[in-house]
């Protein structure tokens, strides 16, 4: 976190504030910043969709928030691609939702999601990015399937930041009732921060789902430390030079591949975007023999200070890694090229 978020949640934990007025002007400063009609913070991108399908099961009402997680009086179902599977969607079950898949690993028809829309469908997610398999529909397809069916439609952009214009794209520009994103991640927000934004009536309604009140999404409270901390990170984010933050990027990637284009044993490749498909780029170290890639990975893992690598793991064999520049410091990517250049020389 930059020392201007750090500054602020150091302020925030110094003073004593009304959560609801608090948790009510930082959502019209954050969708001011983010051009969307309402913003909520949350502990996180996953508490971020199980409040928002909370807000669409119930709308805000008190008697619909306090009987949950009674017996419902029907099916509760989200539509997903099979395409769009995650770990992370099972946060959905916590709001007592069960998913509905349409289409499969290699194409999805529009008349699938049509069919899958029934009485019974409470919304559908849909997760963009490119490392997820390229045959979902597109989300423009999406929103007019599903709001021509009355049914609202949540976009998971937990890692879907930079480009910037994400904050607004998904929703007001291509029409997704909400999108939830990580604070921690891009952001450069407190880890424990996630942030919804969207319509203002659904945002308004996970907001009386959440803390400070005393219902089932109390336990996914955050607190004013953390609400500073990404409003600050927010603010930042957007006024950033990011053509000048991504020409760092490159720079430091171009560096590390002259360092490692002529290492025995190892390809190095320049790549444009990271593994969630997003403008960041990084090298890429292919290393053909398993055994050794494996015990390359080990000796950066035991690097002291240690380095931290994303392995190119295929077959549950190890082939390489990936060197990503994004949240690096002054003076670190010199520290990890060595790291990994002296691991390589060690697995000879």
């Amino acid at each position: 976190m930059s020392d201007e978020v750090l500054a602020a949640m150091n302020e925030a934990a110094r003073c004593s504030i009304d959560m609801h007025e608090l948790h009510i002007a930082a959502g019209k400063r954050l969708a001011q910043l983010t051009q969307n009609e309402a913003a909520y913070v949350t502990s996180g991108c996953a508490a971020a969709l199980v409040l928002a399908v909370l807000a669409i099961r119930n709308n805000g009402d008190p008697s619909g928030i306090i009987s949950f997680p009674g017996h419902a009086e029907r099916p509760f179902e989200v539509v997903m691609h099979t395409a769009h599977r995650i770990p992370y969607d099972s946060a959905l079950a916590l709001a007592g939702a069960t998913i509905r898949q349409i289409g499969n690993a290699q194409q999805t028809f529009e008349w699938e999601l049509e069919a899958a829309i029934t009485k019974e469908t409470a919304a559908v997610l849909y997760v963009p990015g490119t490392h997820l398999a390229q045959v979902a529909l597109p989300l423009d397809v999406v929103v007019a399937i599903a709001h021509a069916r009355g049914i609202p439609v949540v976009v998971d952009a937990a890692a879907q930041l930079p480009p910037v214009e994400n904050l607004w794209s998904f929703t007001r520009d291509q029409g997704a009732d909400i999108a939830v994103f990580s604070g921690g991640k891009a952001l450069g927000g407190p880890q424990a921060s996630g942030l919804m934004v969207g319509r203002t009536d659904l945002i308004e309604a996970a907001r009386q789902n959440g803390a400070p009140y005393q219902r089932w999404a109390r336990a996914l409270k955050v607190g004013k430390e953390e609400i500073a901390g990404l409003i600050t990170a927010v603010s930042r984010f957007v006024s950033l030079d990011h053509r000048a933050v991504h020409q760092d990027w490159l720079k430091t990637v171009q560096s590390w591949h002259a360092a490692f284009e002529d290492t025995p044993g190892v390809i190095a490749s320049i790549e444009p975007t990271n593994e969630a498909g997003q403008p960041v780029p990084r090298l890429h170290l292919g290393i053909s023999n398993p055994e050794r890639a494996r015990k390359v990975l080990d000796f950066i893992d035991a690097s002291n200070p240690r380095v931290m690598v994303l392995p190119d793991m295929r077959n549950g064999q190890p082939h390489g890694l990936w060197l990503t520049p994004e949240i690096l410091k002054a003076g670190e990517p010199g520290n990890v090229q060595n790291v990994v250049l002296s691991s390589i020389d060690q697995s000879k």
